[in-house]
């Protein structure tokens, strides 16, 4: 009974529990893992719903993400005028392939070893994610990514690749665009893409740069197994450098490859072979590499500026391919000119120099020295930029070019070089402080002189002169910052750069037509569009101006001052310059010293112009002495021989609105010579058409236009005791048909002939003299004189029982002794006719003066008859 009592009990004792628990609940109470289950669930709705707004937080402010962006910075290529790529610049050293030009094999490799499911997944792949996790907790943290192609391609786009800048907030924006990017485009664009944008060392961006830098091919041309090392490079691409650590590309390469065969991409076969191929094999060697950045640095400046202010592009982000008139060996030949003592011999490395050459016929930049002994790129480009004044090459240009277009002025114009001052009184000098008198302009620009200068600025007139310089390109400023357009100053200097210096004066070169200077033809965008960057010539003078002016310059190389730089059978032209110091620091230095040398020269071909001298030249030992100065024209004759070595180059031709005509020298305003004025005073000289001289001269010229014909010369004369005869000769006369008057002892012969011999001439002095006749005009006379001894009379031979005294009629008795002239000796009854006959075409025989002779003995023996023989020598 008492245990069915205790059976009741605790059964009533349970009821009474499980009402009291109803009561207290309403329902049945949960068990405790039911309670941590939902739990769970609890936190992970929380955390689902909290990360899926955070997820939406961080992805709208993920920046934008552009296609310029994904393609990424492309190198731009830089052509020189043959289409040879010789240098590429850019941020990023990228080269674009596209298309078919990449090879599958390189998708599979890429696809195996960074993303098998990257056809499969949509942008971000929860597979390869929680693999990852669970590699990351069993193996350590970063033990294998879960990144997408797409997710690597986004972070190389957008975002950094530093480590310390992985955060929740940086995946999860990356996760977001890789969404959106694979809604834009196709798996093959992601995948192009990404072999475009990634680096793979050496300064290589995608793989197309990669595969030339390393192999010298396209990715076409790749075997499997280095398409396979190029496919592992992206993760670690120094560690993976085949030039650097071959092992280690090696093992990369190789997993490559495993990769591949395990994702049935390659066979086994083909995984071996590739595996068997040595990785240094095939590759380019660039040891021997010689850069040629500094040879082009001046030239690549130019190139850059252009781009920049002609097409507003990025010449360093937007892939272009730049075409240029670079003439690459003249312009390795120009570096090696300035650079090295091989070619011309420089006083020391601080000595500077700016040089430009262009085509005259297209204003095309061939060529640009920036520079000396330059050691870093980028640097002061001196052919472009320098700001000195260009001394005496401003002279045909402000000068002597604008007085021919404007005002016809001649080559022969007269101009006066004597003291002169400018307008402010200020004195101007020549270089060698002075004057010629009287001379024109081809003697002025030939021997550089000022004064001549100035006066035919001052001719023109400012306005006149500036305008023609801003048809040359040429814009003068004056320090003051004030003055706008030239001063008289500007005759004799202004500051022009060496590039635009050589485009004026290609004008001349080609006939008056000016080309503003150009580096680049034209400019190829990454869609095939062309841009057109080639200038347009415009008429800076008259064909007439060009000529004339050419035709003055080729005299400076020829005569003048600028004789250092002939090159011979080469037709040139061109015009020296030298510089003066500021009278506050003349005294420094030697008289005969200049800041600056200029030459500018040409052909029908090429302008070059150069500029030698210090970028500071008041320091010690920074001024040019007499020798420094030649150095312009010195390299200017080195590259002009050069590049004209192996092309023809003519002569220019004289347009028919030039006329040449002979002036007599001296005269003023210009008057053509006349018949008979001498060779040595008649000028070939040119003139506009239309204004060469009508008026002749009425004289023979010389400096003062005398209207005197000049003397004969050579006049001779010798007596010749034993033929008892005088022989005269004379010169041939400067004009010809010239006909000659000689008299001798009082009577005349006219001949044509230059010798004469005159027989038994009379004894004592006998004065000849000789005039020329030309054209009706007589020239002055030239005499000369020659001794005739007079002889003794023997006595004894005189039979006066068998002879008659002599009379005056009979001339046999005294006829003169033979004579040895190829005429006969002359009788009584000849003596009058050979005085005016001539023996031969050289000479003429004259007979002496019988009857006075036949006198003089007479007399002589009468004298004796009478006793005073004795004083017939003090008497006769």
């Amino acid at each position: 009974m008492t245990d069915n009592n205790d059976k009741m009990s605790r059964v009533a004792q349970k009821q009474k529990k499980e009402k009291t628990t109803l009561k207290n609940n309403g329902k049945p109470k949960m068990k405790l893992w039911k309670k941590i289950l939902l739990s769970l669930i609890g936190i992970g709705l929380v955390g689902l719903i909290s990360g899926a707004g955070l997820f939406a937080y961080y992805a709208s402010s993920a920046p934008a993400l552009t296609e310029k962006d994904l393609r990424g910075v492309v190198s731009s290529k830089i052509l020189d005028i043959k289409g040879n790529v010789i240098k590429e610049i850019g941020s990023e050293n990228r080269e674009v392939a596209e298309g078919d030009e990449i090879p599958q094999q390189l998708k599979d490799a890429i696809t195996s070893i960074e993303d098998r499911r990257f056809y499969k997944h949509f942008g971000i792949d929860p597979i390869r994610i929680g693999g990852a996790v669970v590699a990351n907790l069993t193996r350590g943290f970063a033990s294998e990514g879960g990144s997408t192609l797409t997710q690597q391609l986004v972070k190389l786009s957008v975002f950094s690749t530093k480590a310390s800048d992985q955060t929740i907030k940086r995946k999860a924006q990356e996760a977001w665009l890789s969404i959106k990017l694979e809604r834009e485009y196709s798996k093959e664009q992601i995948l192009e893409f990404y072999l475009n944008k990634v680096y793979l060392a050496n300064n290589n961006y995608g793989m197309a740069k990669a595969s030339k830098y390393y192999y010298g091919k396209t990715l076409k041309e790749l075997s499997l197994a280095q398409l396979a090392l190029l496919a592992g490079m992206p993760q670690a691409p120094a560690d993976y450098d085949p030039y650097v650590n071959p092992e280690d590309a090696t093992k990369r390469r190789n997993l490559v490859l495993d990769a591949m065969y395990e994702n049935k991409k390659i066979s086994a076969s083909e995984r071996d072979t590739a595996k068997a191929e040595d990785v240094k094999v095939a590759l380019v060697d660039h040891s021997t590499d010689n850069s040629s950045d500094l040879v082009i640095d001046a030239y690549l400046e130019q190139v850059i500026a252009e781009v920049e202010k002609k097409t507003k592009l990025n010449i360093f982000t937007d892939g272009l391919t730049i075409h240029t008139n670079l003439d690459m060996d003249a312009q390795k030949h120009l570096y090696d000119t300035l650079n090295t003592d091989q070619y011309v011999a420089y006083p020391d490395d601080q000595l500077q120099a700016g040089v430009s050459m262009v085509d005259v016929n297209t204003g095309q930049i061939r060529a640009l020295g920036g520079n000396r002994k330059q050691t870093a790129q980028r640097g002061l480009n001196r052919a472009t930029s320098l700001k000195r004044s260009i001394g005496s090459t401003m002279k045909p240009l402000a000068d002597y070019a604008p007085a021919i277009e404007f005002l016809n002025y001649s080559t022969y114009q007269q101009v006066t070089d004597a003291p002169y001052t400018y307008s402010n009184g200020i004195p101007l000098y020549n270089y060698d402080r002075a004057y010629k008198g009287q001379m024109s302009i081809r003697e002025a620009i030939e021997d550089s002189r000022n004064i001549p200068a100035l006066k035919t600025l001052q001719a023109v007139g400012l306005d006149k002169s500036n305008q023609f310089l801003q048809g040359l390109g040429i814009n003068i400023e004056q320090s003051d910052g004030v003055t706008k357009g030239l001063v008289e100053s500007n005759a004799i200097g202004g500051d022009v750069t060496p590039l635009n210096l050589s485009a004026a004066y290609a004008a001349f070169a080609n006939g008056g037509t000016y080309y503003e200077p150009y580096a680049v033809s034209k400019v190829v965008l990454q869609n095939d569009k062309e841009i057109d960057l080639s200038t347009k010539g415009t008429q800076a003078m008259k064909d007439s101006t060009a000529y004339m002016m050419t035709d003055m310059l080729k005299d400076v190389i020829k005569n003048g001052t600028g004789t250092n730089a002939q090159i011979p059978n080469l037709p040139q032209a061109g015009k020296t310059g030298t510089t003066n110091y500021d009278d506050t620091i003349a005294a420094k230095f030697p008289a005969s010293s200049s800041p600056d040398a200029w030459f500018s020269g040409y052909t029908t071909n090429y302008s070059i112009s150069v500029w030698v001298g210090y970028d500071d030249p008041n320091a010690d030992n920074h001024d040019l002495n007499p020798r420094s100065q030649k150095l312009p024209g010195l390299i200017y004759k080195e590259l002009m021989s050069y590049v004209s070595a192996n092309i023809e180059t003519k002569d220019w031709k004289k347009p028919n609105s030039v006329v040449s005509s002979p002036v007599l020298k001296g005269s003023d305003p210009a008057k053509k010579p006349s018949a008979y004025t001498p060779s040595s005073n008649i000028l070939q000289e040119l003139f506009v058409k239309g204004f060469a001289p009508t008026e002749v001269s009425s004289g023979g010229g010389g400096a003062s236009s005398s209207d005197e014909l000049p003397q004969p010369t050579g006049l001779s004369a010798s007596y010749d005791a034993t033929k008892n005869s005088i022989a005269i000769s004379w010169n041939d006369y400067q004009f010809k048909n010239a006909n000659y008057t000689l008299t001798v002892g009082g009577q005349s012969y006219t001949t044509a002939d230059k010798k004469y011999t005159v027989l038994n001439p009379s004894e004592g002095t006998v004065t000849i003299t000789l005039t020329a006749t030309v054209g009706g005009q007589t020239s002055p006379s030239v005499s000369t004189s020659v001794e005739v001894p007079v002889k003794a009379i023997d006595s004894s031979s005189v039979d006066s029982s068998k002879e008659e005294p002599a009379s005056s009629s009979s001339s046999s008795s005294v006829a003169p002794p033979e004579s040895s002239s190829t005429e006969p000796p002359a009788s009584s009854s000849e003596s009058s006719s050979s005085e005016s006959s001539s023996s031969s075409s050289d000479s003429t025989v004259i007979g002496g003066s019988a009857s006075a002779e036949s006198s003089s003995i007479l007399a002589r023996n009468t004298l004796s008859l009478f006793g005073f023989s004795a004083i017939t020598k003090n008497l006769i």
